[in-house]
């Protein structure tokens, strides 16, 4: 399958190792489940707990030892937020991307790359409203993501 920007093909889908290596090491789940639930409360997206888990508690894939996605487990948990976490890390890149087009007003290549970006977004947000996590009258809006992000603090 093609690439969306660029004129490139890729392989689809990663390709994980069978599943006897990956759950031969003993780990507690009681606390696997405390440590995901520090670090969200610290703040962390699931993509940084996931790599904290793999440095520091030797658990390459969470679902082989819990049974369950990471997300799944912070849905649960309630400690996820509003907005899904790839979705927030695009609107942070937009954010960024109108700071630098506002104080740079000739810069074409970056205009093109923020119209990417919010293309991305505005996909991913039909893609959420389909699936029921973002209501159903949701769309972006680069001031109300501006107000958003400064909220959550990062």
């Amino acid at each position: 399958m093609a690439r969306m920007h660029t004129k490139k093909h890729g392989k689809s889908k990663s390709r994980k190792p069978i599943g006897e290596a990956v759950t031969k090491q003993e780990v507690d789940r009681g606390s696997l489940d405390i440590a995901i639930e520090k670090y969200a409360k610290q703040g962390m997206s699931p993509a940084l707990i996931g790599l904290k888990l793999k440095s520091e508690h030797n658990v390459p894939y969470i679902k082989a030892h819990m049974g369950k996605r990471l997300v799944g487990i912070l849905k649960e948990k309630k400690l996820s937020g509003s907005i899904p976490a790839d979705m927030f890390d695009l609107m942070k890149k937009a954010v960024k991307m109108h700071k630098h087009l506002e104080r740079n007003k000739q810069d074409q290549h970056n205009f093109t790359v923020l119209h990417r970006i919010e293309s991305k977004i505005n996909r991913l947000s039909k893609y959420y409203r389909r699936q029921g996590t973002l209501p159903e009258k949701w769309k972006y809006d680069p001031k109300e993501a501006e107000l958003l992000i400064k909220g959550r603090g990062d």
